[in-house]
């Protein structure tokens, strides 16, 4: 599983319907895409749930690298993006866990993400296993989210790069005020064809 996010973040005084527009009319296009667990068609608009920016910010879930390469570099989509916003920095995880919740049924209405640096001393022991212990307790927090009401699905993974943490969540309605997200979206659409085959638990 590898996670896939980029972001396009639009004028202050940006007009969000025409986003709006653009994923009612081509939102469907990946509803049947072989290789993807899902496509969230989220947003951000200025001044709601705290965020400063107008942003469009898909979010994937692939299953394996090759549909993803084919979507960014091999005419399967990622064009569309190039032609009209130009080509935006395209960031990547390698999946950990991820969990169905209890509104998987629900139709999705908003997101929640969370990125975490992963902390220079995450081995104080030494013992080399430090990193593993970190990655652990948050895939048991990843399972204990996803438990709660109004969870359609929650997914966990790591930039190795950067070396970062992403989590992210679908809600059926909204995101739980608790949720120690740093950022807040709506969701316009979900595209779904694997959402079946993501893998339940951890990856490995």
């Amino acid at each position: 599983m590898y996670a896939k996010q980029y972001e396009i973040t639009l004028p202050a005084d940006y007009d969000m319907g025409i986003i709006r527009d653009r994923v009612a009319r081509g939102g469907h296009v990946l509803d049947d895409r072989a290789g993807l667990g899902l496509k969230a068609y989220v947003i951000r608009e200025r001044g709601v749930d705290d965020s400063p920016v107008n942003q469009y910010a898909p979010f994937y879930l692939w299953h394996g690298t090759g549909e993803m390469a084919r979507f960014l570099v091999g005419g399967g989509g990622f064009q569309n993006i190039v032609r009209d916003f130009g080509r935006p920095t395209v960031h990547h995880w390698t999946g950990i866990a991820c969990h169905a919740g209890p509104a998987r049924s629900a139709r999705p209405l908003a997101a929640s993400r969370r990125l975490t640096p992963v902390p220079v001393d995450a081995d104080p022991d030494r013992t080399g296993l430090g990193l593993s212990e970190l990655v652990e307790r948050e895939v048991e927090d990843l399972r204990e989210l996803a438990r709660r009401d109004g969870v359609h699905t929650a997914a966990l993974a790591v930039d190795p790069h950067h070396w970062q943490l992403l989590r992210f969540v679908l809600w059926a309605e909204s995101s739980a005020a608790d949720e120690q997200a740093t950022e807040r979206y709506r969701v316009l659409h979900l595209s779904a064809p694997g959402l079946a085959e993501l893998p339940e638990g951890s990856a490995w």
